[in-house]
């Protein structure tokens, strides 16, 4: 007995010291957040290396950070607080067509979308119908032994979409006022929507690391996940230079997707709007005493909204989306949200949301759904409009996009 008890103090002591107490970090939509997002975000506040944190409006429980955590340290990047899925992100294109053009010709554009589509864990297109792009020349494939052995499923997967929240969709782009930044006058526009990432190439590189990082520091139960790798060390640097690779191929991923869809349905697009939302920054945070610092921001679920900056918060498959442009709120780390955020896990949306609801909810918006699933069902999340409403400080509205014609994983189950 007395063994045992030496043994669980030689442990303790093995801790790395955390915090006694945490940080504050800023809230916005204090309302729509529960508190198992707040723990979490408590938890990160305790490390040694923060320095500040936010919790936008749309976050909720994820692994390590909560989804919707903006977390600044100093000096090292954690892993797990860029995410999983290395620079998952959204684009859209914008084109000169008036949206009557897909009324007038559905099966024209629904028929790009589902040909020139790829969804679900492991989706490639055939050998023959792959694309080229310059990302994969990038020498920084030859970095590193774990880059190498990615790059041929890297070529495999360059302009597929995974599962789960992913999407590709044709709807219609509102521009609020004349935009010179865009090019655009007010009025409707056609529009492209994409989400997602970089494949299994950020997944595998997301799980190597992460994994490193946790056996490098023995930290509590509460925060295990939030391992860090120093960035003045060999390991830090291979990180992150493989999480900026994975970045520019997420951002090709997106570009093939847009280019095969359009040409296959006949129109160019005259602007594209685009950001990451999984992924760390070198910035510099100005605290409150006025104290410059420069800091790694870790954006797990949250859209970059520096001052001039624009990017897109999406809705669900049935609700609008928006393009904005960020104000530059410090206290924010210049954040905010990603999406509309989950209310129900996946889970939960299956077993309380029935088919019959989900289709209702569609057609009385006037979407039409390609593949998909209960777990991604409109009524799974926050009310978008609640969401962009609790942070108008933190940007500007430049106009909406709504879904018509979506396309998601789960098209051969259905």
């Amino acid at each position: 007995m007395a063994k045992k008890k030496k043994k669980k103090q030689a442990a303790a002591e093995d801790y790395t010291p955390l915090r006694d107490e945490a940080l504050p970090y800023a809230v916005w939509g204090e309302e729509y957040i529960e508190e198992g997002s707040h723990a979490q975000m408590t938890g990160a506040m305790r490390l040694p290396i923060t320095v500040a944190g936010a919790l936008m409006p749309d976050a909720h429980i994820g692994y390590g950070l909560p989804i919707g955590g903006v977390l600044a340290t100093e000096g090292a990047v954690i892993p797990y607080a860029v995410g999983v899925d290395i620079a998952c992100r959204m684009r859209i294109s914008i084109f000169e067509e008036s949206f009557i053009l897909m009324g007038q010709q559905p099966g024209r554009f629904e028929k790009a979308l589902t040909e020139q589509t790829r969804f679900g864990a492991g989706s490639t297109f055939d050998r023959y119908d792959r694309s080229e792009h310059a990302v994969m020349d990038d020498p920084a494939w030859e970095a590193t032994r774990q880059l190498k052995s990615l790059k041929d499923k890297g070529y495999a997967q360059l302009g597929t979409s995974g599962s789960g929240n992913h999407f590709v969709e044709w709807g219609e782009f509102d521009l609020l006022a004349d935009d010179d930044a865009l090019g655009l006058k007010q009025g409707k526009y056609m529009a492209l929507l994409s989400h997602s990432g970089s494949r299994g190439v950020g997944y595998s590189l997301a799980n190597y690391y992460s994994d490193v990082a946790k056996h490098m520091h023995y930290l509590e139960k509460s925060v295990e996940h939030l391992g860090w790798l120093p960035l003045d060390t060999e390991i830090g640097q291979e990180y992150w230079l493989s999480m900026e690779l994975a970045g520019r191929y997420a951002a090709a991923n997106h570009e093939v997707i847009h280019q095969r869809v359009s040409k296959a349905a006949g129109i160019k697009p005259v602007v594209t709007v685009e950001n990451h939302h999984n992924f760390a920054w070198k910035e510099t945070y100005v605290d409150a005493e006025g104290n410059e610092h420069e800091v790694v921001v870790h954006r797990k679920g949250a859209t970059p909204a520096g001052k001039g900056v624009m990017g897109i918060i999406p809705g669900s498959m049935g609700d609008a989306g928006y393009v904005v442009r960020g104000r530059g709120e410090m206290r924010s780390i210049n954040s905010a949200s990603h999406g509309a955020g989950r209310t129900m896990s996946r889970r939960q949306a299956k077993q309380n949301i029935t088919l019959s609801a989900q289709k209702k909810y569609l057609k009385e918006r006037g979407v039409k759904l390609i593949g998909g699933d209960l777990d991604e069902a409109p009524q799974a999340y926050k009310n978008i409009e609640d969401v962009i409403a609790a942070q108008r400080d933190l940007v500007d509205i430049v106009g909406t996009f709504s879904p018509r014609v979506v396309r998601m994983d789960g098209g051969k189950k259905r």
